[in-house]
């Protein structure tokens, strides 16, 4: 089969959106040695329908649901199991995630023993950190993919009506009753069902005239959840809403992803002939290598930059936001955390091609234990941070790194396996 280059252009341009929206929604400001942190979605509403075009995270779905329909594929013809299939792609994803988890502990340790404001430490933390949420429930989609892909072969597009259908049930449930632990069950239903039209777009059932369709379902739908339902506009989270549309993900963001999914599907043929151009597909091969680290990455460097720049008494950070002076800084602002996220890229991306691994493949509920404990680990730091007023959060890197070690994914230091 022709290699897709349309997939991969979308993969590097839709986690360049997403760095470049958290870039700009950082309204960080520094007024006589006092740190001011404001939120661009908060200081100015009418940014809110925005969201429906810069929260790209559907696309990312979709473009995964195309490249694992792939893999599991080629994994079966090969005859290759659910564990050794499932430790590599878990192996691709974690991994990258450890020297964040390491540095941010080894981070708040200093900090604390330094004396830094356990507030500033655990907003600071939970802000960095916030990629990790979204690589979580990918990482567990990516686990059910097998499953999800054989439903998708055997009933087709009943199995996206079925998604849309307990996607819409749990929100009910979870409205209503005020449970918001259960509204946590649609990252998995929700991320899943955008993830099925991957697996539409590979097997070419999504002609020109239903990607246009899917473009049309999903503007009506959404509209009709903002303005019938309790939902609001912004399609990223905003601490003044009643609902949030992404703390836990709600039906909002499957008529979401398939509104991006049916536009940016309509635009494939452009797509394609702006990827074949050499050197867009040089820019795009060498921005897809190192992607994860710079998804993971770009918000710590950000925070960096601002605690470097407090040090500094606040140099380059006084500016109000939202002014005419700070919409024409941005760029500056854009090149200096371009320039630290380089650096950290330079140091850690090597992580993110880790060697083959030579032992033989787990038994299946290895890996699968190890997507368990990446995904409780990351969600106790999401919400949490890595530190409040009864010290350092060491349980969530513990279980995360042990579940990796355990699950068969992350290797024992040699040392160790010596022993």
């Amino acid at each position: 089969m022709t290699r897709n280059r349309y997939v991969d252009l979308l993969r590097a341009a839709s986690i360049l959106v997403v760095v470049l929206g958290h870039w700009t929604m950082a309204a960080v400001t520094v007024r006589d040695g006092e740190l001011t942190v404001g939120h661009l979605l908060v200081l100015a509403p009418w940014t809110h329908p925005l969201t429906w075009v810069f929260q790209v995270m559907p696309v990312f779905f979709l473009v995964g649901g195309y490249a694992n329909a792939l893999s599991w594929r080629a994994a079966r013809r090969r005859g290759e199991n659910y564990g050794a299939w499932l430790r590599a792609r878990v192996r691709r994803l974690a991994l990258p995630v450890v020297p964040v988890l390491l540095a941010w502990l080894a981070g708040g340790a200093v900090a604390t023993a330094t004396g830094v404001d356990v507030s500033t430490l655990r907003l600071a933390s939970t802000v960095a950190l916030v990629p990790t949420w979204f690589l979580a429930a990918y990482i567990l989609v990516v686990a059910v993919a097998p499953v999800t892909l054989v439903a998708w072969e055997r009933w087709r597009w009943w199995t996206l009506l079925a998604g849309a259908l307990a996607a819409a049930a749990v929100d009910w449930v979870s409205l209503t009753t005020g449970s918001l632990t259960l509204g946590f069950v649609n990252y998995l239903v929700v991320w899943a069902s955008v993830h099925q039209l991957g697996y539409a777009w590979v097997d070419g059932a999504l002609g020109r005239r239903r990607r246009v369709g899917l473009a049309a379902l999903g503007l009506a739908g959404l509209a009709l959840l903002v303005t019938v339902g309790p939902y609001p506009v912004a399609m990223v989270g905003v601490d003044t809403a009643a609902v949030n549309n992404t703390f836990p993900t709600r039906v909002t963001m499957l008529f979401l992803g398939l509104l991006q999914a049916g536009v940016v599907l309509a635009l494939e043929p452009a797509g394609r002939r702006l990827a074949a151009d050499t050197r867009v597909w040089a820019a795009v091969v060498a921005a897809n290598t190192r992607i994860m680290t710079v998804y993971l990455w770009h918000v710590t460097a950000m925070v960096l930059v601002v605690g470097v720049a407090l040090l500094a008494g606040g140099t380059g950070m006084d500016v109000e936001p939202l002014g005419v002076t700070w919409w024409l800084t941005r760029p500056a602002w854009y090149a200096v955390l371009g320039a630290a996220t380089v650096g950290l890229v330079l140091l850690l991306g090597r992580f993110e091609r880790p060697v083959a691994d030579p032992r033989p493949a787990p038994a299946w509920w290895r890996p699968v234990l190890a997507v368990a404990g990446v995904c409780g680990g990351l969600a106790g730091l999401a919400l949490e941070g890595i530190a409040d007023a009864d010290g350092l959060h060491v349980w969530p890197v513990a279980v995360t790194l042990a579940s990796l070690v355990v699950g068969g994914t992350l290797r024992p230091p040699t040392w160790f396996r010596q022993r």
